[in-house]
């Protein structure tokens, strides 16, 4: 493991880019509804059920990561958040995902996931969630 000198964070790659913690979490939910933050813990508290996880706020989303990153909170709305989980095949066969994009200049497919009530997070969707945190151990 890597630990920036500058902000401390610990990365598995060296000298790996990152934000040096200039936005917090809650530069994030700062005028956001109950509603929307309470979607957003309730997405951190299913993820704790997984295994622990660390909360990273960067300049543009908030990632959730293990040992590595590999959830992204993209969009914080009115009254939903958005999530991409990234993997190394596209999982066309599901219910859960309104778009699946190729990563251009990777082999990764972000999976984009969004969620308007905490129903939204069912076993379908706990599935890939632990999907993505076994990737980010």
């Amino acid at each position: 493991m890597w630990t920036c000198p500058l902000c401390n964070q610990q990365f598995v790659n060296t000298n790996q880019v990152h934000s040096c913690q200039d936005k917090q979490l809650s530069d994030f939910l700062s005028g956001k509804s109950a509603h929307t933050i309470e979607l957003f813990y309730h997405l951190v508290d299913e993820y704790r059920q997984i295994g622990e996880v660390k909360i990273h706020p960067t300049k543009s989303m908030i990632a959730i990561g293990a040992r590595t990153r590999f959830a992204y909170v993209i969009q914080l709305g009115k009254n939903f958040i958005d999530v991409v989980f990234p993997f190394k095949q596209a999982y066309n066969d599901n219910l859960c995902f309104n778009k699946i994009k190729p990563v251009p200049g990777s082999d990764d497919f972000n999976h984009h996931l969004r969620i308007y009530l905490k129903e939204d997070i069912n076993d379908e969707v706990r599935v890939y969630m632990k999907m993505a945190y076994d990737n980010g151990r």
